[in-house]
This record gives C-alpha cells, structure tokens and sequence, in this order.
C-alpha cells in the first residue's frame, strides 16, 4: 500500500537546496501479527505529514511485501527486492515498531537487512510501542541504524499501551501531548533531512 501526497514548497528568502523538490518520507509499519497495532499508528503518522507543506510520503507496510529467502542474502547485497526503489527514493524515514521481548521484531530486521546503500546518510525516527512504551526496541535500533550510516533522530515516541487509545473505527486517537510530540519530532526528522540531502549533493562522504 503507498499512501503518496505531494506539496510545494514553502516560499524562502533562505538559498533552495540543491536538489529541489519535497521531501520524501517512507513511513515503515513493521509488525506482522494477527491484529497488530503498526497499521493504526502509522496511519496516524501518515495523516500528520500529509498535513506538512513540502512532504511527500510513502507508506510502506511489511505485512504487504515480500522478501527473498535469506538464503541469497550477503553483506552489503543480495538480489534486489520489490521495494528497493522506494527505500531509495525515500530521503527519511519514520519507523513504527512494536517491542517484542525487549527488542524489535525479527520483520524490520529482515527488510533492514535486505537494503543496504538504500539507508546510508538520512535519518529516521522511531516510534516504538508496547506494554512499557517500548523504548528497548528504540535503543536497539539506533545501534543498527547507525552501523548503516544513518542519523536517527534524538526525539522519537514511546507508546505504553497505544491499544487504549483506539476509537470504534480502529484509528489511533492519542492525546494532545502525544500529537504534540509527533509534531516535534517529524519537525526534527525534516530539517534532517534537508541538512543530509544537501550533504549528499554537496560533500562526499569520506569512507
């Protein structure tokens, strides 16, 4: 499923970067459970960047793809999946992950593992959810993407027990302060992503 809404950019008295056009963010729903909470928390992710001028967004849920046998995975490559162009198109990401025994599901671990140059230099922000807010899934995460050469964001949520805040309809309904926090970080994930746009442009990373 791609959920993509395209804006213009803002007008600026600032320099443009050098490669024009808006920002496009790759929201990742990772858990593949049977009434898994992923879907309704990224669609409330999706809902808030369509609402930012100069964003267009790809939804890309891990329930609705499929990875080659890791038998034909090697480091750094491997044959190219289904969704590898979207991974590069993609310019930040936003990772919704549920905790499973103090980490994050093997799903994301696969699809991580499975794109490599897709993710080097953007960043990502991760919102993380379970019973305590799953914040050990985050930590584990920052470590890997950032073997990956990625920027993940120092604002990110912790979700404790997002299943009570869904309405008849199965839509994530948060509080003020949670929409708030969202809104800060996206913010934050954004500026990111325009600093690491123009650093790939313009500075070649010296590896």
């Amino acid at each position: 499923m791609t959920a993509q809404t395209a804006h213009s950019e803002p007008s600026s008295d600032h320099p443009t970067s050098s490669v024009p056009g808006p920002k496009r963010v790759a929201v990742i729903s990772s858990s593949l459970r049977a009434g898994r909470m992923s879907p309704s928390i990224a669609d409330w992710v999706v809902a808030a960047l369509d609402r930012t001028s100069g964003v267009q967004v790809d939804l890309i849920d891990l329930a609705e793809i499929t990875l080659p046998d890791d038998s034909q995975l090697y480091p750094g490559g491997g044959p190219t999946t289904e969704v590898a162009d979207r991974v590069e198109a993609a310019e930040a990401f936003v990772v919704v992950t549920p905790e499973y025994n103090h980490s994050y599901p093997g799903s994301l671990k696969r699809f991580v593992d499975w794109h490599f140059s897709q993710w080097m230099l953007k960043p990502a922000t991760i919102i993380a959810y379970g019973v305590r807010g799953g914040h050990a899934a985050t930590e584990h995460l920052r470590g890997m993407f950032a073997e990956l050469n990625m920027v993940t964001t120092r604002r990110g949520l912790g979700l404790s027990t997002p299943w009570e805040a869904l309405d008849d309809a199965e839509r994530y309904t948060p509080d003020d302060g949670t929409t708030r926090a969202l809104s800060a970080a996206l913010a934050e994930l954004l500026w990111w992503a325009g600093v690491l746009r123009d650093a790939r442009t313009d500075r070649p990373f010296p590896g």
